[in-house]
């Protein structure tokens, strides 16, 4: 049967538009791996979930205005994101790892500019800095269940222990450390619901340096090293007494974040006003090398085993993928505007 030419013209487009549509109910997004890297690209308020094999991206997932810092859960199932504003925002950003896709997100309400987190004994641990304060989220209950004020300047990052008896952030504007103990025997303690924060916590702040922000607890938990921005130092904190024992004349002025090797030999230090990531040995405390990675760099992941660090190099906008045992750069992922907050997901 002949057509008219008028007629063939829309028949055709829709013939184009029909087959896109049934392509597409034949092209499923890649699943989330087992294992997968997360990493927030800031400046498009995007979550990505990276296949760390192949170093593709397999999915991006908007978690809203200016998102920091990332954890997963325990079960590798659920991510969530702070959304800073550098005390403007509120929220928390839930994503389902599995369904990629954001989930409603936590209000926090008054507790603003909400931007370190961590994961631990089924809580969402953060910072809020504009609150000068912390607080835990029960994703169970669905609400914040505890909340203690640090009364510095600028509480930042925040480390849990696994047992939740030690809390450690860093004070970025009033050049200190906070050790948050959990006391023994008060409220809280033996017989409290397992996992509960309540109780009593004993607060001590130590003086480190300028711009104290990028930090980590050594993995036999026994020291605290600090990177401060501002005077380029690094200060190395005895956990049991809590005083600082060292400060490493390190160089890495605008220092970002500090991560321990699995093993604890190494730290990494990026810099968002330097090229390179330090590397000190932490035997020696000497610097054995700085690696180049683009024009600064902010959130450090590293693999669990010990494999490879991932480096977030904000300006660049691309995580650059460095092997361990070389300490040489091996890859990079294509990471949109802005990269920074990165984490781990394992599921179980």
């Amino acid at each position: 049967m002949a057509y008219p030419f008028g007629i063939m013209r829309p028949l055709a487009t829709l013939l184009v538009l029909l087959g896109s549509l049934v392509g597409a109910t034949l092209v499923r997004a890649a699943e989330t791996p087992a294992n997968a890297l997360l990493i927030l690209a800031k400046r498009d308020g995007m979550l990505l979930i990276v296949d760390p094999s192949s170093l593709q991206v397999i999915a991006r997932v908007a978690v809203g205005n200016d998102p920091h810092e990332v954890i997963a859960s325990a079960d590798g199932r659920t991510a969530y994101a702070t959304n800073y504003g550098s005390g403007a925002f509120n929220t928390i950003a839930v994503v389902d790892l599995i369904a990629q896709k954001a989930l409603p997100s936590v209000d926090l309400g008054a507790l603003r500019g909400p931007h370190g987190v961590t994961f631990v004994g089924g809580k969402v641990w953060f910072t809020a800095e504009g609150a000068t304060a912390i607080g835990s989220y029960d994703p169970a209950a669905k609400s914040v269940d505890w909340i203690l004020g640090t009364g510095q300047n600028r509480t930042h990052m925040i480390y849990v222990s696994p047992d939740m008896k030690l809390i450690v952030t860093t004070n970025v504007s009033s050049g200190t450390v906070s050790i948050i103990e959990k006391t023994v025997g008060g409220p809280g303690g033996p017989g409290s619901p397992q996992g509960s924060p309540r109780g009593d916590w004993n607060q001590t702040v130590v003086g480190v340096g300028n711009g104290s922000e990028g930090f980590d607890v050594s993995p036999d938990g026994k020291e605290i090293w600090v990177a401060n921005a501002g005077d380029g130092t690094v200060s190395i904190i005895d956990t049991a007494s809590k005083q600082v024992t060292q400060t490493l004349a390190a160089d890495v002025g605008g220092a970002n974040r500090l991560k321990f090797t699995p093993d604890g030999k190494v730290a990494l230090i990026s810099s968002l006003r330097s090229s390179d990531v330090t590397v000190i040995d932490t035997a020696t405390h000497k610097t054995v090398k700085r690696i180049p990675v683009g024009h600064g760099a902010a959130g450090i992941q590293m693999q669990p085993d010990g494999a490879r660090a991932f480096v977030a190099c904000s300006p660049d906008g691309y995580v650059a993928v460095i092997n361990l045992r070389s300490l040489e750069v091996a890859g990079r992922i294509e990471a949109g505007r802005d990269p920074d907050g990165l984490a781990w997901a394992a599921r179980h």
